[in-house]
């Protein structure tokens, strides 16, 4: 029997999209950390924020931000399900922000309160694809190597579950 991506926890057996997760919450941490040796404390939502790299504005929210993100990303890459969640959270909230920088990156406008410019709004589209890869990512039966759906088959079938990893026998109906 081998052993579901999400209930062992040996390197050989993580699913890709854990160590995607993994991967992304440990850049977003180290990123939320560094930016406050740019930006200090002061100046919390200003629309002016330092250059991080040379090339993504921050300012303390904005760090605030990437520390959340990465530390989420950190306590849920152990098992494919929260991965997944993770992943769902990444997609929607970097989708929200990028759309918002669409209209406020690089203005002093006060809508702009992370201090929003273009390469930030590139890097938030590519997160929130990121997160969709995560989220979406398909989970594989080891036994086969196929895909599977999160969905039972036929009945008598012995599956994985793509969301859980959990393994179910289906019974015939009467």
């Amino acid at each position: 029997m081998t052993a579901s991506p999400n209930r062992s926890g040996t390197a050989d057996t993580r699913h890709p999209a854990q160590w995607l997760a993994l991967a992304i919450g440990v850049l977003y941490t180290v990123v939320g950390i560094w930016g406050f040796t740019q930006t200090g404390f002061s100046d919390f939502t200003s629309p002016d924020g330092e250059l991080l790299f040379g090339l993504f504005e921050v300012n303390p929210l904005h760090n605030i931000v990437h520390l959340v993100i990465g530390l989420a990303g950190l306590a849920l890459w152990g098992h494919l399900a929260t991965a997944r969640m993770y992943g769902w959270m990444l997609a929607v909230g970097y989708g929200v922000v990028f759309v918002l920088g669409l209209f406020v990156a690089g203005t002093q406008e006060p809508a702009n309160f992370l201090a929003l410019n273009t390469g930030d709004n590139w890097l938030h589209l590519v997160s929130a694809l990121a997160g969709l890869a995560i989220a979406l990512w398909p989970a594989r039966d080891r036994r086969r190597g196929t895909a599977t759906t999160g969905t039972y088959g036929t009945p008598g079938d012995s599956i994985t579950r793509a969301d859980t990893g959990t393994r179910r026998r289906t019974r015939p109906r009467p």
